[in-house]
């Protein structure tokens, strides 16, 4: 019987990884402990050994497929095995199904159209091939084929680098050499090589100072943007606590919620639908804190109509779910999922954008781990959500490293001190600790 190849979890917070290159093909014979593929999550690339010995009878998903972990990637066995019923049913095309065309018939292959209108470019397979296995971005490359085309010999003669290792030459002014000792010949961080400062001197000198430059007119949503955050930090004393909370029940209920049955309805319920059922809650507990400071007079509201922000390709937007303290997490994931499809398709009406007593604006996905949110005025509380790490905890006299979810209050100290404020942080922590608890409550 087939062995299956799952994609493994690295560490709580990863849910899905990116497969960067296949180390065998289809057919190949392997053993156990081979490196099969080299994936990437967020935080780290590592390798995906086979566990068992036989024939590769299917590889599942080609290189940069972004994969949930988990799921089968590949599949061992014995050659003329039936590996049918183990092929995921999103699967994307399989890489032995890229047909491999000469360079000679490249004037009769398809082009992929580029996002530049009215340009044509594309990559032969076999120059496409050659790029997975020797890390080059080929999206970097100037084709000297037909109309611009990727080929072989534009692939062989181009230097792959790796990201770590061009972010480190850029800012530190290393020399890249010609061929590197990472996987394939690519440049790794400890191949470069120190410029003498004078030859930089040198050739700084002949570049046109300062380059090439784009001015940009401050219009539309930018510039109200631009005019609130000023004005919210001109008229209101922000001060902003920083803390976290355990993280592992908010993944241990996402992961319940992706595995349930569809008809269950609760497959969409992101992490971020957590955090803002959990605020609602805790508002609840803290009205001072769900409240408008107009100078004169502090309101404090009876209901919770919660903002959350949204990166547009327009700029920053802060659609506002109106009663959310009246919503259940299914009914509050639901809503926040249209107002923020509806502000990213710029069909969102003006009035959502308005009325909101509190606001919560996430930028955990980003890998932000403290940040200092800037209040959506009159509002007085604005949260920041930020990424899940791993922290330390003395448990007993071992240490044991937990994940846990990076939160950053701002407040407007003319309405409300630092001890509620604290506490708001304290009941919030303790919510998400224990969310299915909360969601009981």
């Amino acid at each position: 019987m087939a062995t299956e190849i799952l994609l493994p979890r690295q560490g709580q917070s990863v849910e899905s990884c990116i497969i960067i290159e296949w180390k065998v093909n289809e057919g190949d014979v392997v053993t156990e402990g081979q490196t099969l593929c080299e994936v990437e999550t967020d935080k780290a690339t590592f390798e995906v050994e086979a566990t068992a010995s036989g024939t590769v009878l299917g590889i599942f998903y080609p290189a940069d497929s972004d994969v949930e972990v988990l799921k089968v990637i590949a599949a061992i066995g014995e050659p003329g095995e039936d590996v049918s019923a183990l092929r995921p049913a999103d699967e994307e095309a399989p890489v032995a199904a890229v047909p491999v065309v000469v360079e000679e018939q490249v004037k009769t292959a398809p082009v992929v159209a580029t996002a530049e209108a009215g340009k044509t470019t594309g990559i032969s397979p076999r120059a496409k091939t050659l790029a997975v296995q020797k890390g080059v971005d080929t999206s970097t490359l100037a084709g000297t084929g037909p109309n611009g085309r990727v080929i072989e010999r534009d692939v062989s003669t181009a230097q792959a680098v790796t990201p770590t290792a061009q972010a480190k030459a850029a800012a530190e002014g290393l020399a890249i050499p010609s061929a590197g000792t990472g996987m394939g010949g690519r440049v790794i961080s400890a191949d470069l090589v120190s410029v003498a400062p004078e030859a930089i001197g040198a050739a700084v000198a002949l570049l046109d100072f300062p380059g090439n430059a784009t001015e940009i007119p401050v219009k539309g949503v930018r510039k109200v943007v631009a005019g609130r955050m000023l004005a919210s930090l001109q008229n209101t004393a922000q001060l902003t606590l920083n803390t976290s909370a355990d993280a592992r029940s908010v993944l241990g209920y996402r992961s319940k919620c992706k595995a349930a049955p569809e008809e269950a309805g609760v497959g969409g319920i992101s992490i971020n639908d957590v955090v803002l059922y959990a605020t609602v809650k805790t508002l609840a507990e803290f009205p001072e804190l769900n409240a408008h400071y107009l100078g004169s007079k502090i309101v404090n509201f009876g209901n919770i109509h919660l903002g959350f922000a949204v990166d547009t390709p327009r700029g920053l937007m802060v659609p506002v779910i109106r009663y959310a303290n009246l919503m259940t997490l299914k009914q509050l994931s639901a809503e926040t999922k249209r107002l923020a499809m509806a502000c990213i398709e710029g069909m969102i009406e003006p009035d959502a954008l308005s009325g909101g007593t509190f606001t919560v604006t996430n930028l955990g996905a980003a890998g932000i781990e403290s940040f200092t949110p800037v209040l959506n005025a009159p509002e007085v509380g604005i949260l920041g959500v930020c990424a899940i790490q791993p922290k330390p905890v003395m448990n007993g006299a071992e240490i044991e490293f937990i994940p846990h979810m990076g939160l950053s209050f701002t407040f407007d100290h003319c309405a409300a001190d630092g001890a509620p404020a604290a506490r708001f942080l304290v009941s919030l922590k303790t919510k998400l600790a224990a969310f299915e608890l909360t969601l009981a409550g």
